[in-house]
């Protein structure tokens, strides 16, 4: 069975779960809390040793063949560009539907919210290199290490041969635990998509935020139906976009219902090499990279929700200088959401409302309530982009091998 529909069907059963279990419970709500973070940590379990093994054997590979700067190039320019058509696609399609208000919240900020930009840059050297083992959320560390590592078996071949065939095998055994896992996370996602599914229907039942679901899901459709295999198919040449969108199917559910961009990033690395055929020298560094720093998703819904906001509060409608403002700042603060892998694009919105002041300060707290869902909604654009991407990368540097649709995955 496809991976894709051993994931439908955990998803349906975990929807039809949450209607059928007694959620007034105590105990049944604990114990579905502890099913779904089991499920998360199940599912990212064998994500950081697969990283670190395979990138530094990918960089090694690719700085002998003199290709990691174009590499690194083409993928920097891919995540920039990624980011800025989506926001611009978030501000058009608010602009233009103009959402009903949604009622002012009396809630009070209860804590605030920091990036820390200065401890994140420390955090990329820690006093033991090791230690970039140790957070399963924030990866840059890790790829930092990675890297040198890869760098300096390729500035001597003959002496880090044995390291670079230990690293070798090591990533492909890491690889085959992995997939393992992948194969398992359908039944996790039984917990996950029953939790989603609870805070949803609390969501949708106040009728206040469907509006801005249904703008929000007409933003994935069009980003992952119309606009991405467009851009494949009349900028890049690709003559059969949809069979990216195709294998992108269980990446787009995974994050959907999880929010989480780490839990995503190997089912993409795995659906990148088997389904697509993407060499892993390539997909071990274009798609930890997109993970980490393509998080338009998240700009396009900070944007869209900012927008929202600004119109909630006042009748005076949106300049076309707070708009180029919100695109601006919501475009920057999705490079720097790496150490959020969950939850991220919550934290961006408090951010700009935090920058905006002019009393919006407490703004992102009429979306509070649909948290979750924002989160849903941008990791799965973030999902579909990041496979979109790596497979455009590949494709233009010829490191991809002809699979048939019926051999995927």
């Amino acid at each position: 069975m496809k991976i894709w529909l051993k994931y439908v069907l955990g998803c349906l059963l975990g929807i039809i779960a949450s209607a059928v279990l007694p959620l007034e419970s105590a105990s049944v709500q604990k114990v579905l809390s502890f099913l779904t973070e089991f499920a998360v940590r199940f599912g990212r379990f064998t994500l950081l040793p697969l990283l670190f093994f395979s990138m530094v054997v990918a960089v090694f590979n690719l700085r002998d063949s003199n290709l990691l700067l174009k590499t690194a190039f083409q993928t920097v320019f891919m995540v920039v560009m990624s980011s800025l058509v989506l926001v611009v696609l978030a501000l058009v399609s608010a602009v233009i539907i103009k959402l009903p208000r949604i009622p002012i919240s009396v809630e009070k900020v209860s804590e605030t919210v920091n990036l820390d930009i200065p401890a994140r840059l420390l955090q990329l050297f820690p006093f033991a290199g090791f230690d970039s083992f140790l957070d399963g959320a924030y990866l840059l560390p890790l790829f930092v290490l990675a890297g040198f590592a890869g760098a300096g078996c390729a500035s001597d071949k003959a002496a880090s041969k044995p390291a670079v065939n230990l690293f070798d095998s090591l990533s492909k055994l890491s690889y085959s635990v992995m997939s393992f896992f992948i194969d398992m996370l359908a039944v996790g996602l039984i917990a996950i998509s029953c939790t989603w599914f609870i805070q949803f229907r609390g969501v949708i039942l106040s009728g206040v935020f469907t509006p801005l679901i249904l703008l929000l899901a007409g933003n994935l459709i069009v980003v992952t139906l119309l606009m991405y295999p467009l851009i494949m198919r009349f900028v890049f040449k690709e003559m059969h976009p949809y069979r990216v969108m195709y294998a992108s199917v269980s990446s787009i559910i995974t994050a959907f219902f999880s929010g989480d961009t780490n839990l995503v990033l190997p089912i993409n690395i795995r659906h990148a090499k088997e389904s697509l055929g993407v060499k892993r020298r390539l997909n071990a560094v274009t798609l930890p990279v997109f993970s980490t720093f393509a998080r338009g998703g998240s700009a396009l819904v900070t944007a869209i929700s900012f927008i929202i906001i600004l119109r909630s509060y006042s009748s005076l409608g949106v300049s076309l200088s707070d708009v180029l403002w919100i695109g601006l700042i919501s475009f920057i603060l999705s490079f720097f959401l790496g150490a959020f892998p969950a939850g991220g694009t919550f934290v961006s919105l408090t951010l700009l409302c935090t920058l905006y002041g002019r009393g919006f300060d407490a703004g992102y707290l009429l979306l509070k309530p649909m948290a979750v869902v924002l989160g849903s909604f941008a990791a799965a654009i973030d999902a579909a982009t990041a496979m979109a991407g790596s497979y455009i990368i590949a494709s233009k540097m010829k490191m991809t091998e002809h699979r048939e649709l019926k051999k995927f995955i």
